[in-house]
């Protein structure tokens, strides 16, 4: 196999934008197989690397068909579905039978195709989940091909690019890792404006309620008096005065109960201090929504905690948090705005110092150290970029998520949303490229330590 022109031979399985492929090539690697289903990315891997990929590896369906179509190779790169061992989805692992079985193709073609090495990288809960038993089980059907395997996680700030997203990679080598370390871990300072890119600003408009949310939480920081340390817990303010049953029962309980009164006459108040001396159906809407599933008939420690702690909070400061209430009328808002976590103790109170993200558990305020983790966004948790940090508020664009994936080299999707998905599924090129030049030391010709990123624009 090879040429005087390449180093080694590689293959791309669930390519997604070409991750292991920009980090590989950057080791003089030449790709000559990938595999991508989407339609979109598989077009795109042409675009940007010259293979046309193949679709859905599920139609690498025989020993007799992987052997006529994935050509030999030296590296095996996967980053196989990470949804069924994710904590976000239902972590149902190998029983996921749309992707969590296709680990299993990954396998198939390591045991037809026998390369020297392979890469794999999945999320961080892949090490934990079922028990430790997943990891367990995919360790030992990749020894049982003859591999040696070691596992770990990294994260992009380890190497000085500023986003932390933690994930699990898997490397394995038929002539053993005796001589194989991982790359060393880098707790240098990071800065976000290293990826901003001015000349290019975002061209989707920040939706008037969430900048009006931004605008809210802003004054509730304004307001809060500086000897306050503001809490570590996710500020829940729909429990600002309210006085509902959350420890030795619960709403629905009081409705199983209750089933014609439900909480009325009870002197209980719900999100806000509302009062409970309503309809069943208003009750339900007066009860936060963490709170108010019917069947719910206990709270889970962790939520009980923050419920207290929320109420204890808010007596403790209710004489500036009332003012607020009454100025910005937070109840009127979706949950998800309803919701605040710092995440920047210590800091100036000036919410357009941060880097912000919507999510359902509340808005989520950032030092500029580092982005939130990319993940596969909707349209509403693309970050936001505070006005002192960008001129003005504005989100994220693609071409910045590129770098912070280190592909800032290839053409994106042209839609700005199938990118900033596409990035969040993406490998971080940097981090593979560490890890591939000390697995592939027999390959390729060694490298300088990586450098700290510097982007500007």
């Amino acid at each position: 196999m090879g040429t005087s022109k390449e180093a080694f031979r590689f293959v791309d399985l669930f390519a997604g934008l070409g991750g292991f492929h920009v980090a590989l090539d950057e080791l003089d690697g030449r790709g000559v197989f990938a595999a991508e289903r989407e339609p979109k990315l598989k077009a795109l891997y042409k675009v940007n690397f010259g293979i046309d990929a193949w679709g859905d590896l599920n139609e690498l369906s025989g020993d007799e068909i992987i052997a006529l179509n994935v050509p030999d190779h030296h590296v095996l790169t996967a980053g196989f579905p990470c949804q069924p061992f994710s904590k976000a989805g239902d972590q149902l692992g190998f029983e996921d039978t749309d992707q969590g079985n296709l680990f299993f193709k990954v396998h198939d073609v390591l045991r037809v195709k026998r390369p020297q090495h392979f890469i794999l990288e999945n999320v961080p809960n892949i090490l934990k989940h079922d028990g430790g038993r997943t990891r367990i089980t995919i360790i030992r059907l990749l020894e049982e091909l003859g591999y040696s395997v070691k596992v770990e996680h990294f994260s992009p700030h380890d190497f000085g690019i500023p986003q932390v997203r933690d994930r699990a990679y898997f490397v394995g080598s038929l002539q053993g890792l005796d001589h194989f370390e991982w790359p060393a871990k880098h707790k240098d300072p990071t800065e976000i404006q290293w990826v901003l890119r001015h000349e290019g600003q975002s061209t989707r408009a920040i939706p008037e309620q969430t900048l009006r949310a931004i605008d809210m939480w802003g004054d509730f920081l304004r307001r809060s008096p500086a000897s306050l340390k503001l809490p570590s817990f996710p500020i829940w303010a729909m429990e600002f005065g309210a006085t509902y049953p959350y420890l030795d029962e619960t709403p629905a309980g009081v409705w199983v109960r209750r089933p014609v009164r439900g909480l009325r006459r009870m002197g209980f108040k719900g999100s806000f201090g509302q009062s409970l001396d309503c309809s069943f159906d208003e009750q339900l809407t007066r009860i936060p929504s963490h709170a108010n599933r019917l069947g719910d008939l206990n709270f889970p420690q962790w939520k009980r905690t923050f419920i207290r702690q929320n109420r204890e909070f808010y007596q403790a400061n209710r004489h500036w948090i009332d003012p607020w209430i009454a100025r910005w009328s937070p109840q009127s808002f979706p949950s998800s705005f309803q919701k605040m976590e710092w995440n920047a103790q210590g800091e100036d109170r000036d919410i357009d110092n941060f880097v912000l993200q919507v999510r359902a558990s509340g808005l989520r305020v950032k030092r500029p150290t580092t982005s939130p983790s990319l993940i596969a966004f909707t349209q509403t948790q693309v970050p936001i970029l505070g006005a002192n940090l960008a001129g003005e508020r504005r989100y994220m664009t693609p071409a910045e998520c590129a770098e912070l994936q280190c592909l800032g080299g290839i053409q994106l999707p042209a839609s700005d949303i199938d990118a900033y998905k596409a990035l969040g599924n993406a490998v971080n090129a940097r981090v593979v490229k560490a890890i591939a030049e000390r697995l592939l030391h027999g390959l390729i010709r060694p490298t300088s330590d990586l450098e700290p990123l510097r982007v500007t624009g």
